[in-house]
């Protein structure tokens, strides 16, 4: 993923990270939402549904069980990946039991003959499996880590030990969902993760307007949106999906040409 942040860099461009469930609404609306995104974003993550989304808000969670139930699995979100033929940087967010039910190297294995490009484990934290761990950073894919506002200056450099491809800052406590405000002090945790880490930082959870989005990207390397995407998904389609993803890119943008 290294040389996709150092072309970002180079342009100058704040990238945008849109996260889908696979396989929601449906098996072909998510292919084409997949797909849609594709054309404005730089790099995806396509979540893994998982029966016990423990940190996702209601919006993830609904998506995440109508996927379950319409018999998304982590094999058909692999298979989803492959079949959308993606051309950017694709990041698998799960839960860790469905890859060890899957199992780990075999996981990793067909990840990376698709071209897979991280692996960001929600409930893994640094530290808590070193085998799976040990097992990420011996495969093509990066190991993307997620840190809290609330992770102490010596906990954050244990945290980011060994963490690759950029680091997921979560932007507030709490479950994943739109917001109606950015949280206080978001600059100064950026500001502590940069201090502990060279990689780019992405920050997320609870971004859900151009003015939003604009505003994280006066600090952070990239801006991450879930909750507000996949609601706009499931009442407006794709085609208001897009739509929605191109307003952010189009503040994004206009952040840049006016700094």
């Amino acid at each position: 993923m290294a040389p996709a942040w150092a072309e970002l860099a180079a342009r100058d461009r704040t990238a945008l990270i849109p996260y889908l469930t696979a396989g929601y609404p449906s098996l072909d609306a998510s292919l084409a939402a997949l797909r849609a995104a594709e054309e404005v974003c730089d790099i995806l993550e396509v979540g893994v549904p998982f029966s016990d989304p423990l940190a996702d808000g209601p919006t993830i969670q609904r998506s995440t069980f109508e996927a379950l139930r319409r018999g998304m699995t982590l094999a058909g979100t692999l298979a989803l990946i492959e079949r959308a033929r993606l051309t950017k940087p694709v990041v698998v967010f799960s839960y860790l039991n469905p890859i060890l039910h899957y199992g780990v190297e075999r996981f990793l294995g067909e990840a990376a003959a698709l071209g897979v490009a991280g692996l960001l484990l929600t409930d893994l934290p640094a530290g808590g499996d070193p085998s799976v761990e040990s097992l990420v950073r011996a495969s093509p894919l990066d190991l993307i880590r997620l840190v809290a506002p609330t992770t102490r200056p010596e906990r954050m450099t244990a945290a980011l030990e060994g963490a690759e491809g950029f680091v997921y800052l979560i932007a507030r406590l709490g479950v994943t969902g739109a917001s109606a405000a950015l949280a206080e002090g978001l600059e100064q945790s950026i500001a502590r993760v940069r201090r502990a880490t060279r990689l780019p930082v992405a920050v997320g959870f609870g971004i859900s307007t151009p003015g939003q989005a604009r505003a994280v990207a006066a600090q952070a390397d990239g801006v991450v949106v879930g909750s507000a995407l996949v609601d706009v998904l499931g009442t407006g389609g794709v085609d208001a999906a897009h739509a929605f993803l191109s307003s952010l890119r189009e503040a994004l943008d206009h952040r840049m040409a006016t700094a």
